[in-house]
């Protein structure tokens, strides 16, 4: 392997998890490279809202959301698939802001400090080699997952959720919609959920997850729509009058919300490639940004003490990843499990209704603190 070939650190994938952690070792003197299969701006599945717990955290990556036009979240909707509201404010609150430019915006800022191949990653080898599609390898001290929700490389990997069909189809695009700014709302349907949301330019992100079940039912995204998801007032509201931006809604298939290894094969996953939250609880995006947080610091912390040893450093991160986000992945399975359940939202929401507090005590459970320590 010649000299020019080996890094400190090779990163997977350039979505906010890789770049987060990108940016975060760039002013640290190692040699990173980072290894995305699509050139910026572009568009992925994504419910685009993200907790405020990670605000403070950007601003030490001089990151400013809000010079994007990153629109400020303060206030939740809730109904049931039937149409029943209910409407409480968001004890930390977020912000809206499409994954087209919050992606260009980390992308920039590290585009500079690191090195960067727009390719497929084909294999991992247990030698820490990676092979890009163009048969070039490529090797490292340490290599980062961080290529999303399932890829090739977890089947190249043999990780065990692979193995197991995924029930889950989810769909994004965004409107034209009279809707409000600091507004997030979240609408069930009969097999699946979703969420709107203003972003940066005032259009609004629509993203729903679905069961196959249920989806299966329709000709298509369009019927789904018009038919299933507009049995709920609200979302029948919004479909009936707002007018799609994108050419076709965006889709995709097998999301998994299994436990996976947050170490596989030597290789340390950060963001979706670690661990999927339910999009219900609309903290996935701040769960990759503080996993790729967690692991920067570790990595840069057993440097500085001439300590880097990728054993102690996979221990210590596992435990680190399940003591930050088991509690809330747990919590979101729960969570989803009663949202699904048509007469069990209604009881859910009668109770909330009655006890206000617990919508709050909820939405906590599966959100972090806002400066993460």
């Amino acid at each position: 392997m010649q000299n020019g070939n080996f890094y400190n650190v090779i990163i997977i994938g350039g979505g906010l998890a890789g770049l987060t952690c990108a940016n975060h070792l760039a002013n640290n003197n190692l040699r990173i490279l980072l290894i995305e299969k699509n050139k910026y701006p572009n568009h992925k599945v994504c419910g685009e809202y993200i907790s405020n717990e990670v605000l403070d955290y950007l601003k030490t990556l001089k990151i400013d959301v809000f010079s994007a036009g990153a629109k400020k979240i303060n206030h939740l909707n809730l109904s049931t698939a039937d149409g029943n509201l209910i409407e409480t404010k968001l004890p930390m609150g977020g912000f809206g802001l499409s994954r087209y430019a919050f992606d260009k915006m980390l992308y920039d800022a590290v585009k500079d400090k690191i090195e960067i191949i727009f390719d497929t990653v084909k294999a991992i080898s247990k030698e820490s080699t990676v092979t890009i599609s163009n048969g070039n390898s490529f090797s490292a001290k340490i290599i980062i997952g961080a290529y999303g929700k399932r890829s090739n490389i977890d089947i190249n990997l043999k990780r065990s959720f692979t193995e197991q069909k995924s029930p889950w189809v989810a769909v994004k695009a965004h409107y034209n919609y009279n809707f409000q700014d600091n507004l997030v709302a979240l609408h069930n349907f009969d097999g699946g959920y979703c969420g709107l949301s203003k972003i940066e330019d005032n259009s609004v992100n629509a993203c729903y997850l679905s069961t196959y079940k249920s989806f299966k039912k329709s000709s298509g995204i369009e019927e789904f729509q018009n038919i299933t998801m507009s049995k709920n007032p609200y979302l029948r509201h919004f479909f009936e009058n707002a007018e799609l931006i994108f050419e076709k809604p965006l889709a995709i298939g097998q999301i998994s919300f299994e436990q996976k290894n947050t170490v596989e094969n030597g290789v340390f996953m950060i963001g979706d490639s670690a661990g999927l939250i339910h999009p219900l609880c609309g903290n996935g995006m701040a769960m990759a940004i503080h996993s790729a947080k967690i692991l920067s610091e570790l990595i840069l912390e057993k440097r500085s003490i001439n300590s880097l040893n990728n054993q102690n450093l996979e221990l210590e991160y596992t435990r680190l990843w399940k003591k930050t986000f088991s509690s809330r992945l747990k919590s979101g399975r729960k969570i989803q499990t009663i949202l699904l359940n048509k007469n069990a939202t209604k009881i859910g929401l009668k109770t909330a209704k009655i006890f206000p507090s617990l919508v709050t005590s909820i939405i906590k459970k599966t959100h972090g603190n806002q400066w993460i320590q």
